[in-house]
């Protein structure tokens, strides 16, 4: 899986299988590394951010600040996204 950045103890990833068709431009995040239950989190045309869910339960105060880590690098992650998988749509 991709790592597209760290935030602390925090990884900030792409599985390499985001299904047939490929789903929406998103991470996955999750502390010490990657994980099934991973936090998702949608990537929106904007460059905003669209919280999925919180599997890996990463609390609210450290979510809001990686969401905000998240839209300032968001063309950085679209960047990534498109060079790895090829192409990019958006969940709105």
């Amino acid at each position: 899986m991709p790592q597209v950045f760290k935030i602390g103890p925090y990884w900030v990833y792409f599985w390499t299988n985001e299904g047939k068709p490929l789903e929406p431009v998103h991470v996955h995040v999750a502390e010490g590394g990657p994980k099934l239950n991973a936090t998702k989190i949608w990537i929106t045309k904007a460059g905003k951010c669209y919280l999925c869910n919180n599997n890996s339960k990463i609390p609210n105060r450290i979510l809001k600040n990686i969401m905000r880590i998240i839209e300032a690098r968001s063309g950085e992650i679209v960047n990534k996204w498109i060079s790895y998988f090829g192409d990019a749509h958006y969940y709105c």
